[in-house]
C-alpha cells in the first residue's frame, strides 16, 4: 500500500500525472480575480488588460461564448465556470513540469497559469528552472510577471507574491 504524501511524481514512462488544484489554489485565485455582481448576479466587467470578463476571471462561457458587455450568470454558474476552467490550466500544468509537486506548488502553478496562460507558462524561465529542480527560484521567476500592457501593476506584484509564498507553503492571505 503506497501512502498519499502531497507529491505527484512523474512516471518513468513519460505519463502526465493528474494532480487538481486544492480548495487553498481556488481561494488564491478567486480573492485576485473576483467575482463582480449585481442584484446576486455575475456580471461581465473589464479586466485589468481591458478584456471583457466574468465571474472568476473567465473570458468566454462553457459554450465557448466570447463574455462581452452587460452579460450576467448566476453566481452557481460563474462557480462552474471556474471549475470548467480550471480543468484546462491543471492540464498545462500537469503536461508541462516534469518534476514532482507538493499540492501547493500545484496550486501556485495553476493560479500562476490561469492568470496568465498556458502558452506563458510552456514559453517560461520559471518551466525551465523547476524543471531542472531549482525550486527555490520559482518564487523569484513568478514575481517577474508583474506586467499589464508593459506596466506594472499593483495588482499583480500582489498577486505574484501570493503565489509565490503559497508555492513555498507559506502563509499568502495577507497579502
Amino acid at each position: 500500500m503506497q501512502l498519499n504524501t502531497g507529491v505527484a511524481r512523474k512516471q518513468e514512462s513519460g505519463e502526465i500525472t493528474n494532480m487538481e488544484t486544492s480548495q487553498e489554489g481556488i481561494a488564491l485565485i478567486k480573492k485576485f480575480e473576483g467575482c463582480p455582481t449585481e442584484d446576486d448576479m455575475a456580471v461581465s466587467y473589464q479586466c485589468a488588460a481591458k478584456k471583457w470578463t466574468i465571474g472568476y476571471g473567465s473570458l468566454k462561457l462553457k459554450n465557448g461564448t466570447p463574455v462581452k458587455e452587460g452579460m450576467k450568470i448566476t453566481l452557481q454558474e460563474a462557480e462552474d465556470l471556474l471549475a470548467h476552467e480550471l480543468k484546462t490550466y491543471e492540464k498545462y500544468v500537469n503536461t508541462y513540469v516534469d518534476v514532482p509537486l507538493q499540492q501547493h506548488q500545484m496550486d501556485s502553478l495553476v493560479s500562476w497559469t490561469f492568470n496568465l496562460g498556458g502558452n506563458a507558462l510552456a514559453s517560461s524561465t520559471l518551466l525551465k528552472v523547476l524543471n531542472n529542480g531549482v525550486y527555490e527560484e520559482v518564487p523569484h521567476q513568478m514575481k517577474r510577471w508583474n506586467k499589464v500592457s508593459g506596466k506594472v501593476s499593483d495588482g499583480l506584484i500582489r498577486r505574484r507574491e501570493a503565489e509565490a509564498l503559497l508555492f513555498e507553503g507559506k502563509e499568502w492571505h495577507e497579502v
